[in-house]
C-alpha cells in the first residue's frame, strides 16, 4: 500500500493499497446497601420473614393431633395423662402410652385453676409452664408490628414515586449543561499551542468579558457569540476551557445532542433555562459543543418546518437577539461541519466571530509537542524539529496520542526513557493501525512486497514527490503492507505535475503485479478508490482537465433533508459523459507512467522485493542504498 498526503488536507498521512491480572488473587466480596425507602422496605421484609421462621421453628410441634381441653381434663382425671406442656394458650399433653397431643385454653387462665375447678388435682400430673424470655417476648411483638411497619413504608414508597415522576415531568425542561465553578482549576491559553491566530482572536474576546467598560465607553458591543470550525481534535474545545479559565467566568458547558428529547418543545425549553441561568451568573460563558447536531439549515418545506430540531435552533436565534446588548454572556460554538450551519445563526448579531482551526504548521506541532511532552522522560537531546517534519498532518490529538504511545511503547520494552525510535514506532501506529503478524504463504509475501516496491520505485523516480521513508510487507490494520512517503513540509499548493506523479506512485502496485505475475489481485482496491479521488478532484474543483476551469462539484448532499437537497443537479447528461472520460483519461496517463518506469527500472524493482521478503521492513536510508543513492528532486522540493 501506498502512503500519501490527501488533497484536502494538507501533509495529513493515510494508508492506501495491498493489501494483567495475577492468577490467584480474588477480590473480596462487597456489599453495599443504599439508605432509601426502598431498600429499607426489603430489609424489613426480610426481617417479617426471618423472625415467622424463627416463631414457627421455636414454637411446639405443629404436627400433633388436637384434642378439646374437656377431654384432656377428663384424661387427667383418669389418671392416662403423664405430662402436660403449657406453652401460653398452647398445650402438649403426654400420655402415659406414649401418645401426645395438643391442646387449647385461653392465654390468660392458668390450666391449674381449670383442673381445680374441674374436682382434679393438678399434683396427679407433671405440669412444665414454659418460661416466656425476653426474646420471645421481643419476637413475638416483631411478628405484630413488622406487618403494620411493612405497610406503611409501601405506601409512603408509593407516594414518593408518584411525586418524582411529577417532578421528572416538570423537569424536562431544565437544561442538562455542566457547570464549571469559577474557584475549580482551569485551562488557560498557555496550555494550547499551535492555534496562535486563533488564541489572538479569542483574547480579544475574554478582554470584552474582563473590562466591558472599556469597550462601552467607546460605544463598542460585546460580541455575542464565538464559532470554532475545524477538523476534530484540533483543540476546539480546549480553546473554549482556556477562555473561561482567562476570564474567570461561569462556564456552561452542553453538547449540542443534550436539547434534544422525544417530548417536542423540550429542546426550546431547556434553551431558554440554560440562558437565564448564564444570564443570572453573568458573566459566564456558554459553551455549545457539536453545534450542529441543532444548528443545521433548516428545511424548506420538505419535511416539514415544526420538528424538534428546527424548534431548538429557532429558540437559540430568538436568545441570542433577545439579548440585551453589552450583556456579559458569551455563546461559544464548536463544529467540524461550519457547511451544514443555518445561514441564520451565523449572521452579524449572533455569531459575530468565525474562528478557523486548521491542522498545526511546523512550528504549532513543535509546540503542542512541547506541552504534550512535559512529566514524561525523553533521551537528551530529543531532535523535537525532525519529530514535527515526521508528523505533517497530525492534529493535536493525534500528537497527544503518539507521545502517549510512545511512552506505553518504551515501558513496554522495560526502558527508562523514550527514544526517538518509540515515537517512529507510535507515529506509525496512530496513522496506520497496530502491527499484526499475519500468517502469509509464500506466494503472498511476494505478492506484496513487489506491490510495495512497484510504489516504491514509482516514487523514487517521479522528481515532485516526497522522499520514502518506509516499506514494510508487515501488516497494520487492514492493509497487508504500507509504503510511507510523508510530506516533508506543510505543502499549501497542489501542481497538475505532482498530481499526476502521484496517481502513478498510486498505481504503481498495481502494474508492479501485471508486470511480474501477469495477473490482477484485490489487493489495489485502496490504491484504486484513492487514485480515482485524485482524478475527481482535478477534473471538478481543480479545473485540471481539457474541459477547463470549471468548478463541476457536487451540488446535491443527500444526507441533507434542507435547502441543498432541494437544488437541481446543473451538470448535463452529456457533461457527466465527459468528466469520466477525463477521470479515466488521467487514471490511464497515471497507469501508463508507473508502468513504463517499473519496466525500464525492472532490476531495481527485483531488489527491492527481495530485500522486503528477507527484512520485511526497510527504512528510508535502507531503501536509498538498494537504489545506489539518493532521490533525484526537483527545485521546488528542495526548497
Amino acid at each position: 500500500m501506498a502512503e500519501k498526503a490527501p488533497l484536502k488536507k494538507n501533509g495529513q498521512s493515510r494508508p492506501n493499497g495491498s493489501n494483567g491480572k495475577p492468577h490467584g488473587v480474588r477480590k473480596m466480596f462487597e456489599l453495599h446497601f443504599n439508605f432509601n425507602l426502598k431498600n429499607l422496605f426489603v430489609g424489613l421484609f426480610i426481617a417479617f420473614l426471618l423472625v415467622s421462621m424463627v416463631g414457627s421453628l421455636g414454637g411446639t410441634d405443629r404436627t400433633l393431633p388436637e384434642k378439646p381441653l374437656s377431654t384432656v381434663i377428663a384424661d387427667v382425671k383418669e389418671g392416662t395423662v403423664e405430662k402436660i406442656e403449657v406453652d401460653e394458650g398452647r398445650l402438649v399433653v403426654q400420655y402415659k402410652g406414649g401418645e401426645r397431643v395438643t391442646s387449647r385454653k385461653e392465654s390468660q387462665e392458668s390450666l391449674f385453676k381449670l383442673l381445680e375447678s374441674s374436682g382434679v388435682d393438678p399434683k396427679k400430673t407433671e405440669i412444665k409452664v414454659k418460661d416466656v424470655t425476653s426474646g420471645q417476648i421481643w419476637l413475638n411483638l416483631l411478628s405484630n408490628v413488622l406487618p403494620v411497619v411493612l405497610t406503611v413504608i409501601f405506601f409512603l414508597f408509593l407516594y414518593r414515586q408518584a411525586r418524582g415522576a411529577q417532578d421528572n415531568i416538570f423537569s424536562f425542561g431544565q437544561s442538562k449543561a455542566r457547570i464549571f465553578a469559577k474557584d475549580l482549576p482551569k485551562v488557560t491559553f498557555a496550555d494550547v499551542a499551535g492555534v496562535d491566530e486563533a488564541k489572538k482572536e479569542l483574547e480579544e474576546v475574554v478582554d470584552f468579558l474582563k473590562n466591558p467598560n472599556k469597550y462601552k465607553a467607546l460605544g463598542a458591543r460585546t460580541p455575542k457569540g464565538v464559532i470554532l470550525v475545524g477538523p476534530s481534535g484540533t483543540g476546539k474545545t480546549m480553546l473554549a476551557k482556556a477562555m473561561a479559565g482567562e476570564a474567570k467566568t461561569a462556564f456552561y458547558s452542553i453538547a449540542g445532542s443534550e436539547f434534544m428529547e422525544m417530548l417536542v418543545g423540550i429542546g426550546a425549553a431547556r434553551v431558554r433555562d440554560l440562558f437565564a441561568q448564564a444570564k443570572k451568573n453573568a458573566p459566564s460563558i456558554i459553551f455549545i459543543d457539536e453545534i450542529d447536531a441543532i444548528g443545521r439549515m433548516r428545511s424548506v418545506g420538505l419535511m416539514g418546518g415544526h420538528d424538534e430540531r428546527e424548534q431548538t435552533l429557532n429558540q437559540i436565534l430568538v436568545e441570542m437577539d433577545g439579548f440585551e446588548p453589552n450583556t456579559t454572556v458569551l455563546i461559544v460554538a464548536a463544529t467540524n461541519r461550519g457547511d451544514l450551519l443555518d445561514p441564520a445563526l451565523l449572521r452579524p448579531g449572533r455569531f459575530d466571530r468565525r474562528v478557523v482551526l486548521d491542522l498545526p504548521d511546523m512550528a504549532g506541532r513543535k509546540d503542542i509537542l512541547a506541552i504534550h511532552a512535559k512529566g514524561k522522560p525523553f533521551t537528551t537531546p530529543m531532535d523535537w524539529d525532525k519529530v514535527s517534519k515526521r508528523t505533517v498532518g497530525f492534529s493535536g490529538a493525534d500528537l497527544e496520542n503518539m507521545l502517549n504511545e510512545a511512552a506505553i511503547f518504551a515501558a513496554r520494552h522495560n526502558k527508562t526513557v523514550i527514544d526517538y525510535a518509540d515515537i517512529e514506532e507510535a507515529a506509525t501506529k496512530v496513522k496506520l493501525g497496530p502491527e499484526k503478524k499475519r500468517l502469509q504463504s509464500d506466494l503472498d509475501r511476494k505478492m506484496t512486497a513487489y506491490h510495495e516496491a512497484g510504489h516504491a520505485v514509482v516514487s523514487y523516480f517521479s522528481p515532485n514527490l516526497d522522499i520514502v521513508h518506509r516499506i514494510s510487507i508487515v501488516s497494520r490494520g487492514m492493509a497487508l503492507g504500507y509504503t510511507m512517503a510523508p510530506p516533508e513540509t506543510d505543502r499549501l499548493h497542489e501542481t497538475k505535475s505532482r498530481l499526476i506523479e502521484e496517481i502513478a506512485m498510486t498505481m504503481g502496485g498495481r502494474a508492479a503485479e501485471q508486470l511480474i505475475f501477469h495477473e490482477m489481485t484485490s489487493g489495489a482496491a485502496n490504491d484504486i478508490d484513492q487514485a480515482t479521488r485524485i482524478a475527481k478532484y482535478m477534473v471538478m474543483e481543480f479545473g485540471m482537465s481539457d474541459l477547463g476551469p470549471i468548478n463541476f462539484g457536487p451540488h446535491l448532499d443527500v444526507t441533507e433533508w434542507g435547502k441543498q437537497y432541494m437544488e437541481q443537479n446543473t451538470i448535463s447528461q452529456e457533461m457527466q459523459g465527459k468528466i469520466d472520460s477525463e477521470v479515466k483519461k488521467l487514471i490511464d496517463e497515471g497507469y501508463r507512467k508507473a508502468a513504463e518506469l517499473l519496466k525500464k527500472y525492472k532490476k531495481k524493482l527485483d531488489l527491492v522485493a527481495e530485500e522486503l521478503i528477507k527484512k520485511e521492513t526497510l527504512e528510508g536510508e535502507e531503501f536509498e542504498k538498494v537504489m545506489g543513492g539518493l532521490k533525484a528532486r526537483t527545485v521546488a522540493n528542495k526548497l
